[in-house]
């Protein structure tokens, strides 16, 4: 019974063996069906690759002999491309001359317009300071002004005191007068102390003169500080005056130079623009000369590569 076991254990293993054996012999079937079905598919695109070789060799036969016949016709053109050729190798030259020259007026150009924008910030610069010099000026004479209105108003004050001291003088003039007068009908009435009506007397006018003297001294001076003051302002008024004058005048030298270190810039800037407009055209210029220059030199290398052959 062991035995039949092994038997069929042995057998069972030699049909597993068998079957594997099998799976890998119709792998490598299909392996070799598919290789077959490639070497048929590559004898196809040789086929197809030997016929349009044959269909190549017949284009390319005809080209041969419309080159053949294009021959004379490429080597009269050659002649003449050769011709045009130096005829845009000396445009060329011409255009690089022409082009040094407008890139030395373009420089000139440029420092003369970076000249012309340096006064006008000079100039700018200089109007700014005078500006500033006229504002302050303005300033002082405001405060002059101020001055003398205080001074006026000073000086009519102590013209109006001045007016009132004067009257009380004439008050006391005629109290004096009127003083005499009785004193003289006193003597000649009763003819009684005439010294001590005379000390009287006198004790009074001194009483009534000396504040009014004593004020108008005062009012004087004050007369005469504000007269001088008033002159002074005036004066500072006038050299003031004399130096907006001046300020304006310079002002106005300065803007006419502002205005013409202006024009000129921008007639240099306009003078740059048209050497740069000449540049960038004599440039374009020079790179379709280039380029044509180019394709003519292309143009001989191919034809004489198909007349070589190579």
């Amino acid at each position: 019974m062991e035995h039949i076991k092994k038997k069929m254990l042995a057998m069972k293993l030699d049909k597993e063996n068998a079957i594997d054996e099998a799976d890998q012999q119709e792998a490598k079937v299909r392996e070799k069906e598919l290789e077959m079905q490639t070497k048929d598919e590559e004898m196809a695109e040789i086929s197809k690759r030997i016929q349009q070789l044959e269909t190549d060799k017949d284009t390319a036969q005809t080209q041969f002999e419309e080159t053949n016949q294009k021959l004379d016709e490429t080597e009269k053109r050659a002649t003449e491309a050769e011709a045009e050729v130096a005829s845009l190798q000396k445009r060329i030259r011409q255009l690089e001359d022409e082009l040094e020259s407008t890139e030395t007026r373009l420089q000139e150009a440029t420092a003369k317009l970076e000249e012309a924008s340096k006064a006008a910030d000079e100039s700018d610069r200089g109007r700014k300071v005078l500006e500033n010099r006229t504002i302050a000026d303005e300033e002082r004479i405001n405060q002059l002004e101020e001055q003398l209105k205080e001074s006026t108003f000073m000086a009519e004050d102590a013209d109006r005191k001045y007016d009132e001291a004067a009257r009380k003088l004439t008050i006391t003039e005629v109290e004096l007068e009127r003083a005499e007068s009785r004193l003289e009908a006193a003597e000649s009435r009763d003819g009684l102390a005439p010294s001590l009506v005379s000390l009287h007397f006198t004790y009074v006018l001194s009483v009534n003169l000396v504040l009014p003297e004593s004020k108008i001294t005062e009012l004087e001076e004050e007369l005469r500080i504000v007269g001088n003051n008033v002159k002074s302002l005036e004066i500072s008024e006038q050299e003031a005056a004399q130096r907006e004058e001046a300020y304006e005048e310079n002002i106005r030298d300065l803007t006419e130079r502002l205005k013409a270190a202006e024009d000129r810039a921008q007639e240099s800037e306009r003078l740059v623009n048209t050497l740069q407009a000449d540049a960038d055209r004599l440039e374009d210029e020079l790179v379709a000369e280039k380029e044509k220059y180019k394709a003519l030199s292309e143009e001989l290398d191919s034809t004489y590569a198909e007349l070589t052959g190579n």
